[in-house]
């Protein structure tokens, strides 16, 4: 396992920082989540119902269109990386540069993995995965770099024996989902969502995974009784009925707008922009890791990037945010 397998963006950050490293959407939930969340308070002294459970699951399959067999509710997406070792591959095949918790996760389960290195612009046309590999993780959109992959190109990674894994943790956060394979049935795929960065609840831990029954049974099939609460229950309910995803909708063609302007004004300042649509930008600086400590004396975080395996030296990456002006001048400030 690569060191820096297991370190994400919130490492970066100490209290008062203006924080550029992590990718959740606001502050806390929206008030009117909030209030849905504080009502269940007084349901805490039980444990979670088979009705809240059988709520939850019913809105995020309508919300996708699948059977209710297809859905299984997990404690944020990071839980569903977490059990991808019960479905016991011989070789794990990751799309590389990518999240990298995948990489931690077998490795501590002594499945063998390889690294599919993509190379600028990260594009997956022309990827080889070894054949094989009987599992294959991709990101749509992919952490770091933000590219969006074709779907087509997507489902060119199925083979036969073979669990094709998409962590869609940033799909709600491209507007009209384009590419997403989380409404189509597929017996090798599994598509993993989370409800983290959106909804900022990252605190909660919040997310769900869509596949074949058979398959999600294999995947869940250790886990303990009550694997989520009452609040993620509600959280997974509220969050997939529609008013709440024609919010997210909107929410995503701002930040859409907002990414266009901060990667053109880190451009414009000389340092390049790798092309995407996450909600966060990948860019080349000069000397990351000095770019990185002064921006830190500023009091400004942002996510290192030499943690990423595959991913050439000299990048860092950066949370859309509308300070992104502050960002940009401090950049300036520290590499001109």
């Amino acid at each position: 396992m690569e060191p820096g397998a297991r370190y994400h963006g919130d490492q970066a950050v100490t209290p008062g920082m203006l924080d550029f490293a992590v990718n959740v959407r606001g502050a806390g939930p929206a008030s009117w989540l909030a209030a849905r969340l504080a009502v269940r308070l007084a349901d805490l002294g039980s444990y979670p119902t088979s009705s809240d459970v059988d709520a939850a699951r019913a809105a995020v399959a309508a919300r996708h269109g699948r059977d209710l067999g297809e859905v299984a509710l997990l404690a944020g997406g990071a839980e569903g990386f977490a059990l991808l070792p019960l479905l016991q591959p011989r070789l794990a095949a990751l799309i590389a540069p990518s999240f990298t918790e995948p990489e931690a996760v077998f490795d501590a389960a002594g499945v063998p993995v390889t690294q599919v290195v993509l190379e600028a612009p990260y594009r997956l046309a022309g990827a080889t995965v070894p054949s094989d590999a009987d599992l294959v993780i991709v990101g749509n959109p992919t952490n770091p770099t933000g590219v969006l992959h074709r779907r087509d190109e997507i489902l060119a990674l199925r083979a036969p024996g073979r669990i094709l894994v998409v962590d869609e943790a940033f799909a709600d956060a491209v507007p009209g989902e384009p590419e997403s394979l989380a409404g189509q049935a597929l017996s090798d795929v599994v598509v993993l969502r989370s409800l983290t960065k959106t909804w900022s609840l990252a605190g909660l831990r919040v997310g769900y995974a869509l596949g074949a029954p058979d398959v999600l049974t294999r995947l869940t099939a250790q886990r303990p009784h009550w694997p989520l609460g009452t609040l993620q229950l509600e959280a997974l309910k509220a969050c997939s009925e529609p008013a709440a995803v024609a919010e997210a909708e909107a929410g995503a063609q701002r930040l859409a707008a907002l990414r266009a302007e901060m990667a053109a004004g880190l451009s414009a300042a000389g340092f390049p922009v790798v092309e995407g649509v996450a909600p966060f930008v990948l860019f080349s600086v000069p000397d990351a890791e000095l770019a990185r400590k002064h921006l830190a004396e500023k009091g400004i975080a942002v996510r290192r990037c030499d943690t990423f395996f595959g991913l050439p030296d000299g990048h860092l990456r950066a949370a859309v945010r509308p300070e992104w002006p502050v960002l940009v001048e401090a950049l300036q400030e520290v590499l001109w």
